[in-house]
């Protein structure tokens, strides 16, 4: 008998769902009083109705399970568990001590199945293709010293910011993001971006980063909440999502692999730039004594290089923007700091690394930046790829473990009055512990390779921007000043929603100062007339 017709298909995968789900609710009546506390759900489907709603952000539903079940919480959906830690040290012990068995990644069926998006780092399971990855991002950016090497990059890119912000001062947040995708691209690949209008590769990348802002969402596809579906053919009716699946599929692969091949063109016509990829070819067809690549090492450095730009970029101009709000809302900081750079560097030139030292108020409004805009407020979800056994608690294979970030760095014993951007708490004599050490940047094995590049990137933007500009409330025309909405949208990473607000140069000599920065800047054609047309 022939199983073909997606009507027959259609019926295997429906009979196969309801066996699972019956298996999946015997299963869970078993082990539901060893798990962590949470609210009771319905037969068979779980606790469907106790996610977030649409226009609430996560952390601030998730936040109510701390006061109503404790500071480590559940709930199960459809057989598959979701374990909520509200508990900055219980987070440390299960995604630090036990690294070893909680260092996965939730498996999602449309994003990493179907989408693709498992090549990406940030998505792919603790496997040895993990660990080859983590092992090539680490030699390149994984250290001060390392990541080093592209200060020079990144200092261009903030001095061409403050020139166009000077020329175009109500355009201050797409100038964040052109800053960021042009440092990004240039260290990865040696690419020059348009400066001056949409750029091609940008553009492309940016689409692929909203796709996936979309499908990574947890639960939210059927065939998450149904794994079965992935075996319906795409023509049976309702399957709409495989469509979609393979058309994005395909957006991830040549966003990645573009890039790549203009790489690989500018080497063998030895016009390449130096940059993580170039260098990354160099060394591995040096260290094996050939001329090309094997499979796995080419895959290692396309993924990991397709995973800095989706790593860095949202992540910088999230909390660029949250800084630039945090100076309008808290005026009395933003002249500290300005004070603190006219005393140390006066006016006749920028701050750079080398001052870094010298500038201890200027670190701590980065460290108050991060914790009080945390960019990913419930962290990446790690899934256990063993049983777990913690205070009493069984945490079983499978199970995704969300890490409360925003309550660890709004505690209030930690940190009194939380709410208020105040840098001073990071100085003696308060000295109260930065965002790094309360899960800000990751756990375990699963820490943000990138971090030192991004924290130097954060220094000189926020450096540079309050040494030659002032920021503050825009007015309408009646004077009256625009309020600002400070609560984030929902999401994975917290956007915040627009606002209005004026930038302007402190003072004639600054803007003789940006002038005399723009006229020693390298003249960079763009590249995007040399990307080609793959499709991978």
């Amino acid at each position: 008998m022939s199983f073909s017709s997606p009507l027959q298909c259609g019926l295997i995968a429906v009979v196969s769902f309801l066996s699972y789900l019956i298996y999946q609710y015997l299963n869970s009546n078993t082990n539901r009083q060893k798990l962590p506390p949470g609210p009771r759900g319905l037969p068979l489907v779980g606790n469907v109705n106790d996610f977030p709603p649409a226009d609430v952000p996560e952390f601030q539903h998730w936040l109510m399970h701390k006061d109503l079940y404790g500071p480590i919480s559940s709930v199960t959906v459809m057989g598959s568990t979701i374990v909520i830690v509200h508990d900055k040290k219980a987070a440390h012990n299960l995604l630090e001590t036990n690294a070893i068995k909680t260092s996965g990644r939730p498996t999602n069926v449309f994003a990493n199945e179907l989408c693709g998006y498992d090549s990406i780092l940030l998505c792919q399971g603790y496997n040895n293709t993990f660990r080859d990855c983590r092992k090539l991002l680490h030699r390149e950016l994984g250290t001060k010293v390392s990541a080093a090497q592209f200060r020079y990059v990144q200092e261009v890119e903030v001095n061409r910011q403050l020139v166009r912000t000077l020329n175009e001062p109500g355009k201050w947040l797409d100038h964040l993001k052109t800053t960021t995708a042009a440092t990004i691209l240039k260290m990865t690949y040696g690419y020059n971006i348009e400066q001056n209008k949409p750029d091609t590769l940008v553009g492309l990348i940016e689409k692929v980063l909203r796709q996936f802002s979309l499908a990574a969402v947890p639960m939210a596809w059927p065939v998450d909440l149904i794994p079965v579906l992935r075996y319906i053919p795409e023509s049976f009716p309702g399957i709409t999502f495989k469509k979609l699946a393979r058309k994005w599929r395909n957006d991830v692969r040549v966003s990645s692999y573009t890039p790549y091949r203009f790489v690989q063109r500018q080497m063998a016509a030895n016009s390449h730039r130096p940059s993580y990829v170039s260098k990354l070819v160099q060394q591995l067809k040096s260290q094996d004594n050939t001329r090309t690549l094997s499979r796995n090492d080419e895959d290692a450095i396309i993924w990991t290089a397709a995973s800095l730009y989706g790593a860095a970029a949202d992540t910088l101009v999230i909390s660029l923007t949250a800084f630039t709000m945090a100076m309008i809302l808290f005026p009395k900081v933003q002249r500290k700091a300005q004070e603190e750079l006219d005393r140390v560097i006066g006016a006749g030139r920028l701050p750079n690394c080398e001052d870094r030292d010298k500038l201890p108020y200027i670190n701590a409004i980065i460290k108050e930046t991060l914790r009080w805009w945390p960019v990913t407020p419930m962290g990446f979800p790690h899934s256990a790829d063993s049983d777990v056994e913690y205070n009493g608690h069984h945490i079983p294979k499978g199970a995704m473990i969300l890490p409360a970030v925003w309550w660890f760095l709004y505690d209030p014993e930690v940190y009194p009055n939380p709410e208020s951007f105040d840098p001073d708490r990071f100085l003696s004599p308060r000295n109260e512990p930065g965002p790094n050490m309360e899960g800000f940047f990751g756990y375990g094995r699963r820490i943000c390779p990138g971090r030192f590049f991004a924290d130097t990137s954060l220094f000189l933007n926020i450096a540079q921007s309050l040494a030659t500009f002032n920021f503050k409330r825009a007015v309408d025309q009646k004077g009256k000043e625009f309020g600002i909405d400070v609560k984030p949208k929902p999401g994975i990473l917290s956007y915040p929603n627009e606002f209005q607000f004026a930038v302007s140069p402190r003072s004639e000599k600054h803007v003789d100062l940006i002038r005399r920065v723009g006229q020693k800047l390298p003249l960079e054609p763009s590249d995007a007339g040399l990307l080609g047309t793959e499709t991978a």
